[in-house]
């Protein structure tokens, strides 16, 4: 991309398996999983058990939020926010810095807060109408509802807006900051993406037939990446907010960069209602490639997109394959620790991948025991690996047909 320099200088995580970049971590590193049986839901719209990665947050975490703003957050606002507080308070910036009109925010969501959407609807169509309903029950259903939120409550006035395309919201998201900076518009952005855990979303993947199926006595096994016996997804939830900053701006500050985003590109398969297919992911890595003006082979580690889904997972190995080559660059997915975080797996997994890049150890996808055929000519990290990265890929890919890279490179000041 031709433009300013972009880079990351702050973090912050609300996840199932940590509440920051560190903590994350160590979870995936011991190979823990957040999944677990959902047995307040009963069973799914096929007849079969619910999975679910769930964040455990207590009073005392939502309480950080003041009562003025949080009163008209839903659960994905929440994490959102508390996930930019600490994106934000890692990256040193000053309130000054964030008011002055130079600070910006993008989040992505698939949709408004689910919960509240579901409870509206229980509102207006069982009980008494609209007439009840909480005038702050709109700011929770809104589309944009992180964005304005997380803007109010840390005093953004610079550009606002925010990205809806399902699983690739999230990285959508960061790449739409990281123009903004690149050509002027802004010198600092509260990026990323969040959304939360509902039996109705959840039941949604259920009709699709695209949720995970088998594992009912070990759901923690249930999501499968790649694996010769996935089934399905399962759906969790959390935020995962970066700190985007002008390079001049934050070398001059003295800040810490974790990571230079070298290059970001979208695009649409064109054809697929339900799932990208190969060639449009291979169309987008070298549309961002390109963007990024290095070569494919300079890359060290991939952090996949792969849900688990029996097509979706194929058609991401089959693109990486022909693209890098066979068993050329190593990858994993987090799925099969977190579940699929909807909007915000793509920003969760780039900040396990920036620790990843930081601590040269590459994490490996939970639950793949027996690679699966159409999934094979991939370098599957399977176990902890040791290994330097200087150049990582984040891709998600998202039901519609839509897909997003983003290229990281390590800091060298």
């Amino acid at each position: 991309m031709n433009g300013r320099r972009v880079v990351i200088t702050g973090t912050g995580v609300v996840s199932a398996l940590g509440m920051s970049r560190a903590e994350l971590f160590e979870n995936l590193l011991n190979g823990r999983s957040a999944i677990r049986r959902m047995e307040e839901w009963g069973l799914n719209l096929n007849g079969g058990f619910s999975p679910g990665a769930p964040v455990v947050l207590g009073d005392a975490a939502k309480k950080k939020i003041p009562r003025l703003f949080r009163r008209s957050m839903g659960d994905l606002s929440i994490f959102a926010s508390l996930a930019a507080m600490q994106a934000l308070e890692e990256s040193g910036l000053e309130p000054e810095a964030v008011s002055g009109g130079r600070c910006g925010c993008v989040i992505g969501s698939t949709m408004g807060s689910s919960k509240s959407i579901a409870e509206a609807f229980r509102m207006i169509l069982l009980e008494h109408g609209m007439a009840d309903m909480p005038a702050a029950q709109f700011f929770k259903c809104a589309s944009h509802t992180a964005s304005f939120n997380v803007a109010n409550l840390l005093n953004i006035t610079g550009c606002v807006q925010s990205a809806s395309a399902a699983c690739a919201s999230g990285l959508q998201a960061v790449g739409t900051a990281r123009c903004l900076i690149a050509y002027g518009a802004q010198d600092i952005m509260i990026c990323g993406g969040a959304d939360e855990l509902s039996q109705e979303v959840t039941g949604s993947f259920d009709l699709l037939y695209a949720g995970a199926s088998e594992y009912e006595n070990a759901p923690e096994c249930s999501s499968r990446p790649f694996d010769a016996r996935r089934t399905g997804l399962v759906c969790g939830e959390g935020a995962g907010i970066l700190v985007l900053e002008e390079y001049e701006h934050a070398r001059k500050r003295g800040a810490e960069i974790f990571a230079e985003i070298a290059g970001y590109a979208t695009c649409g398969c064109g054809s697929q209602i339900s799932q990208s297919d190969a060639s449009s992911i291979r169309r987008c890595l070298a549309l961002a490639y390109r963007d990024a003006g290095i070569a494919a082979d300079s890359t060290d580690y991939i952090s996949a997109h792969a849900t688990a889904t029996v097509q979706g997972d194929a058609e991401e190995a089959k693109a990486l394959r022909d693209f890098f080559g066979a068993d050329a660059v190593p990858a994993s997915s987090l799925k099969g620790h977190l579940g699929h975080t909807l909007g915000a797996s793509g920003v969760i997994e780039t900040i396990a991948a920036l620790e990843m890049m930081n601590r040269g150890i590459l994490l490996p996808t939970l639950n793949l025991e027996s690679v699966a055929e159409e999934c094979s000519g991939v370098d599957h990290v399977r176990t902890p690996r040791e290994h330097k990265v200087d150049v990582f890929l984040k891709n998600s890919f998202a039901f519609g047909g839509i897909n997003a890279a983003l290229i990281c490179v390590a800091n060298e000041q």
